[in-house]
């Protein structure tokens, strides 16, 4: 039995769709088809339903996921235990899934300097704000700005998250500055989709502050570049506006006031395997390459 089969027939399983799977192993449409029929002719048993549009797995196809599963898991476990080139470094492809806009402006980046110091190395990632499952999505590691939801997989915090309050000189000039937490209640604020409630530490506790504005969006970059544009107060991670603190773009305010907020930049990867040598490879460049404060933080304080 050919363990390649096996891994196109797992994938298969997942999308529904054999030229897919098969791209995402690098098969052309014919010769992921000949596999999966390979593997259905040395088990003697028929996996999947074939359409025009999708396949499904028949009864015999969903009795053999698991077990599927369960030998691909063994290999890779084995393989990860031996992990390594010749000359002692990691080897092969590191599937890696990131948030779109962090990915872009700082994973991207820093990809030069890890793949200097790991030559054997190739990187295939994925960047959507989506909440991939990395086991079913068959990724190795996934960055996160989100808390952890599963018990099964293991999150090493990189950097922490720091989020600020922040506007543009031309809005500020408008508008005015806002001296309390509670003065944000006459200004237009940028809504982003599910932090809509701010939290602001204060001498009197903490106060809660219900964002009133006229503009929700769901993406952190279209929220700092609405506040950018004079739209409004904005609250924004620091990753993601330190250029544009930096340049005077965006203003910090309410400094005295800090958010309460405990959010931070994760690396996930799944627990019920042997941690792989190039997944502690890549955990480890980018932990010390983000550091603790990170980069973007250092350089906003100038």
């Amino acid at each position: 039995m050919n363990i390649e089969h096996l891994r196109l027939f797992v994938r298969i399983a997942s999308t529904h769709n054999i030229s897919q799977a098969g791209q995402e192993l690098g098969l052309s449409p014919p010769v992921a088809s000949m596999h999966i029929s390979k593997l259905e002719e040395s088990l003697g048993a028929r996996l999947i339903h074939r359409t025009t549009r999708k396949v499904s797995l028949t009864e015999e196809g969903m009795a053999f996921l698991p077990h599927a599963e369960e030998v691909l898991r063994s290999v890779d476990s084995a393989r990860a235990s031996v992990g390594t080139a010749a000359g002692g470094l990691p080897h092969g492809t590191l599937r890696i899934t990131a948030p779109a806009s962090f990915g872009r402006m700082h994973l991207i980046p820093a990809l030069k300097g890890f793949l200097a110091k790991y030559p054997d190395l190739s990187v295939d990632i994925r960047l959507t704000d989506s909440i991939i499952d990395l086991v079913e999505g068959g990724f190795d590691v996934a960055i996160r700005n989100a808390e952890l939801q599963d018990s099964s997989l293991i999150a090493r915090k990189l950097a922490v998250d720091k989020r600020i309050m922040c506007a543009s000189p031309q809005y500020l000039a408008e508008h005015g500055k806002p001296s309390s937490p509670k003065d944000l209640n006459n200004h237009l604020c940028i809504n982003h989709t599910g932090l809509e409630g701010w939290r602001f530490d204060t001498p009197e506790g903490v106060q809660n502050i219900k964002v009133k504005g006229t503009i929700r969006v769901d993406h952190g970059e279209a929220v700092r570049d609405a506040s950018v544009h004079g739209m409004g107060i904005a609250m924004c991670a620091t990753w993601i506006a330190y250029e544009h603190l930096t340049r005077g773009d965006l203003v910090q305010i309410l400094e005295d006031y800090p958010l309460v907020d405990e959010a931070a930049i994760w690396a996930i990867y799944p627990s019920s395997q042997l941690l792989a040598p190039k997944v502690r490879a890549f955990v480890d460049y980018f932990a010390q390459h983000f550091g603790a404060p990170p980069y973007w933080d250092l350089e906003l304080k100038g």
